[in-house]
């Protein structure tokens, strides 16, 4: 029985959603929804949660009633089950009685497998008699921390979900966050009442998210010049006010990039319309205040730039997790000012309940202090959620990717304090560090300032080196900023210390350099087909009303531009194309990637990566093909390919795509043996430069000197080497 549960499962995985393995935790949740236990799972943004409840959907009788906070992407939700051959609806205050009737009628009948319906719903009688007469066989209750008022995202309508386990005892809970401190997934578990859940805390670390921060200067230049290096992709430009979430687009717009606002002064209309577009790949970037974003099921967002401090290190990690859904490589950036800090705590001043007050204080601290420490990016929000990150070097943040070196700053920081202990201790950051790089200022000059000993001091390095050094001052507590609205720097008891040589201070100094993007793990891809690829997707999802990525997702095309599946059997190996998309689908993609297969011969497709499922190990390698074990056994014995084609009879192509699969397969092939060392590094310069996988621009380019069958290996080498 356990055996035939398993066997559906992994069935389920593979024809209705396309994927061969699980993504970590969701096997375990699944199993454990399928026993009829509660769960509570905290996971990631992009960790794959809408499977733990969409795939049991499939197999367990009745109906799942999901419970999500925006009716605003009930509609997408709905769209991505639906084109994955599972029955699903939505029920919300957007629709008319015909509408809710309707859904109703499905849901007594038994024919919906999944159920979207907002949190204040369970506040209407009507509603859960209905629900008491039909088939639930479980209930999922996405962003949890709702529920807590200790969460980020307080909503006073999720606590009406308590009612779930008291009304339908005998139905499982699974309740969902991409957000929770060890504090609120307790508070989490109490309110709701879940009964002895299993429980589970996916690592928050994002390993395509590529973490930086900068410092803020002329916000809006920065952004633009961020946006020509990343053109045409998709991202989201976070500002903290509603005129400054217009003045971003508009003054991207006047650039010529493909801008539109979204913030809460708009019409429900207006930003419903501007979410669309920006959901169907109309738009490239939206410009937003934090009330866009919960829920954001769009896959292919390529980066998340914040122009202005966030309050909290909750809400900028899960703004950051709208980037990169679909597990390719994506950026979130942080623009950093110290100016900033006042601007919040404007208004965290007037909240009127001290606890409360002192709470949001604490975590504005906490952020200012991610964003001003020279410290690993990853391991300062992995250890805000209690998670120990012991890797080291992370290499995807712009602390450890960077230039960072550890120096002693106590001279350095001798000179600023001596600049702020002599002009009385009455002014801000700015002024000090004029003074220090020996600025020619009207203010300077009248207050005499030019005078004191710590003038000029400083005019070997720039402004922002030393306006840096302040803000490491403060984040070491040696200086504290005092008085609203135009702080002024103080001297702490430790900075009276290091200001009179009773203690030294060190900094890890950051220069800031252009980080990279990191690599997908799933290697290069063929961009120009990527293209075209993207323009079938665009017209699909325009006939169906669909946002492009419920069509298949950035990572799935990025896949098919590797492998270039030009048969519908090929097209069924490529991660994320199910049963009903092949149907659907299928023939569309094929036909155009044949088409440009067709149109450029040089380009030859690589040896098929093998297909790793359920099966066990020993079958899989009982599977393989003895014909290549023979290749492998001969180029083991020392002989050169065509030495071994000779002696099989076969011809150099096939034996060169012997060795290709062998070599994707992880086995043991010396190629500096049989291709010379320095024609692979050129081989591989080439590729990297061209930025594609085609053999025939290759052999052009060294004019006939590289072979089909040596660009083959060298290319079939690197992408081993980036899959890991």
């Amino acid at each position: 029985m356990k055996d035939t549960l398993n066997s559906s499962i992994f069935d389920t995985l593979k024809n209705v959603f396309g994927f061969q393995t699980f993504r970590p935790n969701q096997e375990s949740i699944i199993k454990n929804i399928l026993d009829g236990k509660d769960v509570f799972a905290v996971m990631p943004t992009g960790g794959g949660k809408s499977l733990c409840y969409q795939l049991p959907a499939r197999l367990m009788r009745g109906t799942v009633v999901v419970i999500s906070p925006l009716i605003s992407l009930m509609k997408d939700q709905v769209d991505s089950a639906v084109v994955n051959g599972i029955s699903a609806a939505f029920m919300n205050s957007s629709m008319n009685a015909g509408e809710v009737a309707d859904v109703y009628r499905k849901l007594q009948s038994g024919k919906l497998n999944l159920l979207y319906i907002a949190p204040e719903r369970f506040a209407i009688p009507h509603f859960l008699e209905r629900l008491k007469t039909s088939s639930v066989s479980f209930f999922a209750i996405d962003e949890a921390h709702c529920i807590s008022e200790w969460g980020h995202d307080f909503r006073p309508d999720y606590l009406g979900l308590s009612l779930i386990p008291k009304m339908f005892p005998a139905v499982p809970v699974a309740a969902f966050t991409a957000t929770a401190t060890e504090k609120v997934q307790s508070d989490i578990i109490r309110k709701i009442g879940l009964r002895n859940p299993y429980i589970v805390r996916a690592s928050f670390n994002r390993p395509n998210l590529f973490y930086e921060v900068k410092s803020k200067s002329g916000v809006e230049a920065q952004i633009l010049e961020f946006l020509m290096e990343h053109p045409g992709e998709s991202g989201i430009i976070y500002r903290t006010t509603r005129d400054s979430v217009m003045e971003t687009a508009e003054f991207l717009i006047s650039k010529g990039i493909s801008a539109l606002p979204y913030h809460a002064g708009l019409s429900a209309g207006e930003r419903s319309k501007n979410q669309e577009a920006f959901n169907r790949d109309g738009v490239q970037v939206i410009t937003a205040t934090i009330a866009f974003g919960m829920g954001i099921d769009k896959s292919n967002v390529r980066f998340v730039l914040h122009a202005d401090l966030p309050k909290n290190i909750e809400s900028y990690y899960q703004e950051t997790g709208r980037a990169g859904r679909d597990g390719s490589a994506a950026r979130c950036l942080l623009f950093f000012s110290r100016g900033d800090i006042p601007k919040i705590r404007y208004f965290i001043d007037r909240i009127t309940d001290d606890n409360e007050r002192s709470i949001a204080m604490g975590k504005l601290n906490q952020m200012a202090g991610y964003a001003a420490h020279n410290v690993c990016r990853r391991k300062q929000l992995l250890g805000f959620f209690g998670e120990d990150y012991t890797s080291g070097n992370c290499t995807a943040c712009d602390i450890c990717s960077g230039n960072v070196e550890q120096i002693d700053i106590t001279i350095e920081a001798q000179k600023i304090m001596s600049a702020v202990s002599r002009t009385g201790q009455r002014f801000g950051a700015g002024h000090i560090v004029d003074i220090v790089t020996g600025a020619d200022t009207k203010r300077i000059r009248e207050l005499k300032h030019n005078e004191i000993k710590t003038y000029g001091v400083g005019k070997d390095r720039d402004k922002r080196y030393w306006r840096t050094l302040v803000d490491e001052l403060i984040a070491q507590e040696a200086l504290m900023q005092e008085g609203d609205p135009y702080p002024v720097l103080n001297i702490t008891k430790k900075g009276s210390d290091i200001l009179f040589g009773r203690e030294k201070i060190t900094a890890l100094i950051k220069e800031e350099v252009k980080a990279k993007t990191p690599a997908d793990k799933g290697g290069e891809y063929d961009r120009a087909l990527f293209e075209r690829l993207r323009g079938i997707r665009k017209r699909l999802a325009d006939i169906q009303q669909v946002p492009p990525y419920i069509i298949f997702s950035d990572k799935t095309l990025q896949d098919m531009c590797r492998r270039f599946p030009s048969t519908l059997p090929e097209l069924k190996m490529i991660s994320g194309v199910g049963d009903t998309k092949l149907e659907r689908y299928g023939e569309d993609f094929a036909a155009e990637i044949k088409r440009y297969l067709d149109e450029n011969p040089g380009i030859s497709k690589p040896a098929e990566v093998p297909v790793y499922t359920h099966r066990p190990l020993s079958a899989q390698k009982n599977n393989k093909s003895r014909t290549i074990e023979e290749t492998y056994e001969l180029s083991q014995k020392g002989m050169s390919l065509e030495e071994i084609a000779k002696q099989r009879n076969l011809s150099l192509a096939t034996i060169a795509a012997h060795m290709e699969r062998l070599i994707m397969e992880g086995r043991e092939v010396d190629v500096d043996r049989l291709i010379d060392p320095a024609k692979r590094q050129l081989i591989e310069e080439f590729f990297l430069s061209s930025q594609q996988w085609a053999l025939k621009p290759v052999v052009e380019h060294f004019s006939g000197t590289v072979s089909y069958e040596e660009a083959r290996l060298v290319r079939a080498c690197m992408m081993r080497k980036r899959e890991g």
